[in-house]
């Protein structure tokens, strides 16, 4: 079977879990509107992200085919603010990748299509993953770490670091700016901790229009 077949079979798998991912979207939603943690507000004001706009305009025509449904910003925000742990449990933030264009995905053991999506990430990160970008992924099941530890390792995800938010407030942040609906959900975030594009929904981050979009996004 050819690259591309498997690719294409690939795709037409997260295009049938879509739907599940509509329906796990909107229990999540439920979750987080019953609880009270938060996370660092995303600045609403231009300052340092005065020039994301422009940015975005021109990422647009990459925003197709496994990537269609990013959705460009049409207001200038930082995101830099957003916080979470490592892997060592030591406080993180956007704004420590500084210089890096990133990719950051919410995701939970618990949601079948981030399930599906974190081999591609990993396939991502493996093929373009260098001092300009990075995936992060954030993990945000409750309690301690083991079961997103022990899925990452029963999946072969090697390539990512393990990041959580077992408070949830970064998707509770992001659902109060209308970025998140559910998970999974993705945002595309340039070296200066602005905000450029965001998903809601699983994609075949290992495809060509995946590696375009990052390859331009980066500059490289």
């Amino acid at each position: 079977m050819t690259d591309k077949r498997r690719s294409g079979l690939f795709s037409t798998k997260l295009v049938a879990i879509a739907a599940v991912a509509g329906i796990v979207a909107g229990a999540a939603a439920v979750y987080v509107r019953e609880t009270t943690s938060g996370n660092a507000e995303t600045a609403q004001n231009a300052g340092p992200c005065a020039g994301s706009l422009n940015k975005a305009r021109a990422l647009e025509p990459f925003f197709k085919g496994d990537v269609a449904a990013m959705v460009p910003i049409d207001q200038p925000q930082a995101v830099e603010g957003l916080t979470f742990t490592d892997a060592t449990v030591k406080v993180t933030s956007i704004a420590d990748f500084a210089g890096k264009t990133t990719l950051v995905n919410l995701w939970a053991t618990w949601c079948v299509p981030c399930r599906e999506e974190m081999p591609a990430l990993n396939g991502l990160q493996k093929a373009l993953g260098s001092d300009r970008f990075q995936v992060v992924a954030i993990n945000i099941d409750t309690g301690d770490a083991e079961k997103p530890k022990a899925f990452l390792a029963e999946t072969g995800v090697d390539a990512l670091g393990l990041y959580r938010d077992a408070s949830m407030g970064v998707f509770n942040t992001l659902k109060k700016q209308g970025l998140a609906f559910g998970l999974p959900v993705t945002l595309l975030v340039d070296g200066k901790g602005c905000l450029l594009g965001h998903m809601n929904g699983p994609a075949a981050w290992d495809s060509p229009d995946a590696r375009a979009l990052i390859t331009a996004a980066t500059g490289a």
